[in-house]
């Protein structure tokens, strides 16, 4: 790119770049945090008067790794701000990140994406220079194209407007070192909006210092990159959770045959782990709200595997209550510790998470149940009140008949034979994330059901009994 035409398009705008975030929830505030650890002048924008008081004290509303420190580093130092005002935020930003939610319809496979068209709108409404909207929520193939156009036909002030689409990618538990250093950047743009990449490439200078790779494409390509990146990971799981269907019926050993797959390059490791399945708040809606959009578009058949990948994924949760039946010989009556219910570690988020949902389903057919997480107690608590919240491992193993891990939280994976022992009715646990040492647990008296591998209460049941 020319100097000059780098030049010539910041011109317009103040500089450095002030941004504005639109929506504070877990990817606003991220991203919010991020761009004042890089530099920027933040304003945080949300309707939400409690959770903006919040954030402005420092406060975070979810647990997330290393974001509290960077939230209370640049609140105090004034580098970023919150507001309810859109009006504000229209005069003062030059970058105007969209970053709300997308949640999955109520009744319908489609995303709700009236929270999107809303913040657009306010937007284009309220702003009075030369600007530039940047989309970051997840959306159906075609929004960002027809939202370029509402913001043209909204916004009747001073200023002209440019529009981008750049999808985020963060990983829950790993979200600031995804938004700081990204594997990758990806760019949706009209054609030949060189001022927005321009813009957009002044945003992420530091990324770009460190050699991100940046796709700039159109809209709809950009849109779909993070669809597709979903659409796959979900598969992948869900591909290795049907081949635990089998080693579960013949004996094989899941983790071995991940393994030797997972050495092959064209495949690679990551994401092979067989156990209770995905969830949380985007891979279940994301593969759902593809399947509706690709629906409406006439592509039926073409999206038709992901139904069994979502199918798949759900009977991993039928079996894990199965086999807590296997082992109890009934689930009326008994005590079962839980660990984990956030839906994967370092999170606190329990959307859509097979552990709440499998903690639920056993307490729903008469068991009694302890539960602990490290941090997704609250949040579990709030969307299923009735289960026994304690407060750390021990309370949660003590009389249990069973105990199952469903949360990879590493308390949890360093555990051994020895921190439980005494505490248990039966020496009995249920490894739903293949992430204990089998060995070392039988070798100890456990008997150690896990998915994937072949269970036969009457050869297995070493453990029945061998507690407290």
């Amino acid at each position: 790119m020319k100097v000059t035409a780098y030049r010539t398009s910041l011109r317009r705008f103040t500089v450095p770049l002030r941004i504005t975030v639109i929506g504070t929830g877990y990817l606003g505030a991220t991203h919010a945090a991020c761009m004042a650890e890089l530099g920027f002048e933040v304003l945080g924008v949300d309707i939400d008067e409690r959770k903006i008081e919040m954030l402005a004290a420092g406060e975070l509303p979810f647990h997330e790794p290393g974001l509290p420190e960077l939230l209370k580093k640049h609140t105090q130092s004034g580098r970023l701000r919150f507001t309810t005002s859109f009006e504000e935020a229209g005069a003062w930003g030059d970058v105007h990140f969209i970053g709300v939610g997308t949640p999955q319809k109520p009744g319908g496979y489609g995303a709700d994406i009236r929270y999107v068209d809303a913040a657009a709108t306010s937007l284009a409404e309220n702003i009075t220079k030369d600007a530039l909207i940047v989309g970051k929520s997840t959306v159906p193939v075609g929004t960002a194209r027809r939202l370029a156009t509402l913001v043209q036909e909204r916004h009747t002030g001073p200023g002209r407007i440019s529009f981008a689409w750049n999808p985020e990618f963060l990983r829950e538990g790993f979200a600031v070192k995804d938004t700081l250093t990204p594997d990758r950047l990806v760019i949706g743009l009209a054609e030949g909006d060189l001022d927005a990449e321009v813009i957009l490439r002044e945003v992420y200078a530091s990324q770009l210092a460190a050699e991100t790779p940046m796709i700039v494409t159109d809209y709809e390509t950009a849109e779909l990159v993070k669809v597709a990146a979903n659409a796959f990971l979900a598969t992948k799981i869900s591909f290795i959770n049907a081949f635990s269907e089998v080693t579960e019926s013949v004996g094989g050993d899941i983790r071995t045959l991940a393994d030797a797959i997972g050495h092959d390059a064209r495949i690679g490791r990551r994401f092979l782990n067989a156990g209770v399945g995905f969830g949380g708040g985007c891979l279940p809606k994301d593969i759902r709200a593809l399947q509706a959009r690709v629906s409406e578009l006439g592509l039926d058949r073409t999206m038709r595997f992901l139904t069994e990948v979502d199918e798949i994924n759900l009977r991993r949760r039928d079996r894990v209550v199965s086999l807590a039946e296997e082992v109890l010989g009934r689930l009326n009556g008994a005590t079962v510790g839980i660990l984990g219910v956030a839906f994967k570690p370092d999170s606190d988020d329990v959307r859509d998470s097979p552990a709440l949902d499998v903690a639920a389903r056993l307490f729903n057919s008469g068991a009694d149940v302890n539960v602990y997480d490290p941090q997704g107690n609250a949040n579990a608590a709030k969307r299923f009140p009735r289960l026994n919240y304690v407060d750390s491992y021990v309370a949660a193993a003590t009389g249990a008949q069973v105990v199952m891990l469903l949360t990879e939280w590493k308390e949890f994976k360093e555990l051994h034979p020895e921190d439980l022992d005494g505490l248990v009715q039966n020496k009995v646990i249920i490894d739903g994330r293949n992430v204990l040492n089998v060995r070392e647990w039988e070798d100890a008296g456990w008997t150690v059901a896990a998915l994937g591998r072949k269970f036969d209460p009457a050869r297995d049941m070493v453990g029945l009994n061998a507690g407290v």
